[in-house]
């Protein structure tokens, strides 16, 4: 079509049909208004689909993001989404060497066994109940402060006030999480496994001054009001599609390979222009919610460009034709992977890599992560696979800024991929390699994907997988009401970077539909 000849007219406009901005399609067309979804790519769905990366191979894999934890109960009520999600039964198990002999520490299985296991690792009880302790503090943090994300942003002293615990208080919001972790525990491996959540996705020190540490440690501990990481029954993409059908059934108009290139706005209407395989066209809209990074929402409105953003970690999909053997010979491997299965993530192994990538170099021992979801929900696989006992497993790298790929992004990806899988191989019985089911070209099934990968398939900046640092879940200087407002009354940012974004939640899709309903309705 010639350029701006179609023009349409809606009371809302999303740029971007990832889960936020579904979220806030189904919320606003539920609500009577008139909404139009662009999506630049042919699918719905942004880092949170489902897909079968490996050629003829039935697997449908969480290709990007693959837990959920942060997602309220009420947007899944509110939206009568037909998801659900089932707990893991193991929380996390690390192998670890001591004395010459493997061993590891188990945490899930019930109380006693997970007494056990820290009495095994550490040879006392100190540990376990420093753990118990600890994470009961969060836990009382979580059932406080996960409410509120679907509540206008308090001001941090409301937030304090609803915390009521100034030990709480110091330890995540005033002091780098290092300090509460040595204070806590002595053990250099428990230390470790309680030191990840505060750097998944984040790349900085257990002693930044920045606290970028603390607000990463605070999203992986409140979700739910307790914590847990739960797998998604049928992938990710079970929860995207079921947020496209309730879109669609309330009356939104979702509309895929429409790429949003302009927004002019002054502040009362809005003019989102658009590209398609045919030419461009324009949809006119009293508000238009941009389900994209700030930074895209910057060179959309033509405002000046935040602060670039950067990505620090290695996503990795596999595909086994059975789950390897472990050289701890007290774990069943079928235990071992259903929950966290830590690697090199001891506490003074995650300082180093910290350090060595900080320098440019890549971490010598790469800290990692790996699940099975298949474990906890075999349906991911099809009948013959799941008969056979084939298992997927994802792994996340940490401390791999995307810096470190400039200069040769696939090779720098395979000589980390092998480092990586090296650390894994330390504690198996059987190389990896030996286990890894292979596709109709005969070719492994492994996948990887860097900070850069992520920016050129998804339009992450810097493969940041939170689209910038992490906020506070509490108003700060301009942050509007709801922590979705931008310098434009009638723009909003709806992605993972708004206040109170980061992770497969659907809060800022929540908040922004909300401030939407607010200012059309008052």
């Amino acid at each position: 079509m010639p350029a701006n000849e179609h023009t349409r007219t809606y009371d809302a406009v999303i740029v971007g049909g990832g889960h936020n901005g579904l979220v806030a399609a189904a919320y606003l067309a539920r609500a009577g208004r008139s909404v139009l979804v662009l999506e630049r790519l042919d699918h719905t769905g942004g880092a949170a689909i489902s897909t079968r990366p490996f050629a003829g191979v039935d697997a449908r894999l969480s290709r990007y993001s693959y837990l959920v934890s942060l997602l309220p109960q009420k947007i899944v009520r509110d939206l009568g989404l037909d998801f659900q999600v089932r707990a893991r039964t193991i929380s996390s198990y690390t192998p670890a060497e001591r004395d010459g002999r493997p061993t590891g520490l188990l945490v899930g299985g019930g109380e006693q066994r997970t007494r056990e296991a820290f009495a095994r690792l550490t040879g006392g009880e100190r540990e376990y109940q420093a753990w118990q302790r600890f994470y009961g503090m969060t836990t009382r943090v979580a059932e406080r402060v996960f409410p509120t994300l679907t509540e206008p942003l308090p001001a941090r002293d409301e937030l304090r006030r609803r915390i009521d615990d100034e030990t709480a208080w110091r330890a995540l919001f005033e002091e780098p999480i290092g300090v509460a972790v040595e204070e806590n525990f002595t053990d250099d491996l428990v230390r470790g496994v309680v030191l990840t959540d505060a750097l998944i996705g984040t790349f900085a020190d257990a002693h930044d001054p920045s606290l970028a540490q603390n607000r990463c440690f605070l999203y992986h501990v409140i979700g739910g009001g307790t914590g847990a990481w739960d797998v998604p029954v049928g992938g990710m993409g079970a929860l995207t599609d079921a947020l496209a059908a309730a879109a669609r059934s309330a009356g939104a108009v979702l509309e895929t390979g429409h790429e949003a290139v302009r927004i002019a706005t002054d502040g009362h209407s809005a003019e989102v222009t658009y590209r398609t395989a045919d030419g461009e066209g324009v949809a006119v809209a009293r508000h238009v919610l941009v389900n994209a990074s700030p930074q895209e929402l910057a060179a959309l409105t033509g405002d000046p460009s935040p602060e670039p953003a950067e990505g620090a970690q290695l996503k990795v999909n596999m595909l086994l034709t059975r789950l390897p053997k472990l050289r701890d010979p007290a774990v069943d491997p079928r235990e071992a992977f259903a929950g966290t299965f830590h690697i090199a993530e001891g506490y003074r192994q995650l300082a180093t890599a910290h350090a060595q990538a900080a320098a440019g170099e890549l971490p010598a021992v790469p800290p990692s992560e790996i699940y099975c979801h298949s474990l906890t929900d075999p349906t991911i696989l099809g009948p013959d696979l799941a008969e056979r006992g084939y298992q997927t497993l994802t792994l996340f790298g940490l401390h791999t800024p995307a810096r470190l790929f400039d200069r040769d992004n696939d090779a720098v990806r395979e000589e980390l991929l092998k480092a990586t899988l090296a650390q894994l191989d330390a504690h198996l019985a059987e190389p990896l390699t030996d286990c890894l089911a292979t596709d109709a070209d005969g070719r492994p099934c492994i996948e990887a994907k860097t900070p850069l990968d992520l920016e050129r398939d998804l339009r992450l900046p810097g493969g940041n997988i939170f689209h910038r640092a992490l906020t506070w879940p509490h108003a700060q200087e301009g942050t509007g009401r709801w922590g979705v407002e931008t310098r434009h009354p009638n723009v909003l940012l709806c992605g993972a970077g708004a206040v109170r974004g980061g992770g497969v939640s659907g809060v800022p899709g929540h908040n922004a539909a909300m401030a939407v309903l607010e200012a059309t309705t008052a």
